[in-house]
């Protein structure tokens, strides 16, 4: 099973960053004009500005984007620290990247539960959606409708994160309580490891699309 999951797990890696890959190429951000301009240095630096606080923002603001930041630090410590040994190593998580890993995720669940809570007025469904999904239903042409696509597939991965967060937590908390047999822990091991690997996908695609 172990096995069978670093399969899936490096074909769905592959799948994911080749996907948003193809999608940057063929719909870059920004007007022509800019888009010429700008290389691929400038485009690693402007992603560097985004983790700066602007001075612009409120005190609230400054706090929910040091919680952010907080989180996407945790969230990168716990794929490398639960991905690398998998994938990399073909071993099972110990010692003290299962620690580091353990920490993380407290950490990130307390960051991720008040995003959660401040993001999801901003993140819900509305009317302007409904046009996308009409074009997507009648096949028809939706180039107009691209910005809408991909607020959409924001709002959508949001709440995938916020929805997977369940089996990913809860998987590892029952894990801990004597309450399960042999299979039990099997069950809820291999819980974890899918659903982690859907989180991650979930959460990499929204922070392409925030960035």
């Amino acid at each position: 099973m172990n096995n069978m999951f670093r399969i899936v797990s490096i074909i769905v890696f592959l799948v994911t960053f080749a996907g948003i890959a193809v999608r940057h190429i063929a719909l870059p951000s920004g007007p022509v004009e800019h888009r010429r301009r700008v290389g691929i240095l400038k485009k690693l630096v402007y992603l560097l500005t985004l983790l700066f606080l602007e001075q612009r923002l409120s005190l609230l603001g400054k706090l929910k984007k040091l919680l952010y930041l907080l989180a996407l630090f945790c969230f990168v410590v716990l794929a490398v620290t639960g991905f690398y040994p998998a994938l990399v190593l073909g071993k099972e998580l110990s010692g003290y990247l299962l620690m580091v890993h353990v920490t993380a995720g407290g950490v990130f669940a307390f960051c991720l539960a008040i995003l959660a809570l401040s993001w999801a007025h901003q993140y819900r469904f509305n009317e302007n959606d409904w046009p996308w999904l009409q074009s997507l239903i009648r096949r028809e042409a939706r180039k107009k409708f691209l910005p809408e696509t991909s607020d959409l597939v924001r709002k959508a991965a949001f709440w995938l994160i916020v929805l997977l967060a369940l089996p990913v937590l809860l998987s590892t908390a029952l894990s801990m309580f004597a309450l399960f047999g042999t299979a039990g822990q099997h069950f809820l091991a291999d819980t974890h490891r899918y659903s982690a690997l859907a989180f991650a996908l979930a959460a990499i695609v929204h922070t392409y699309l925030t960035a």
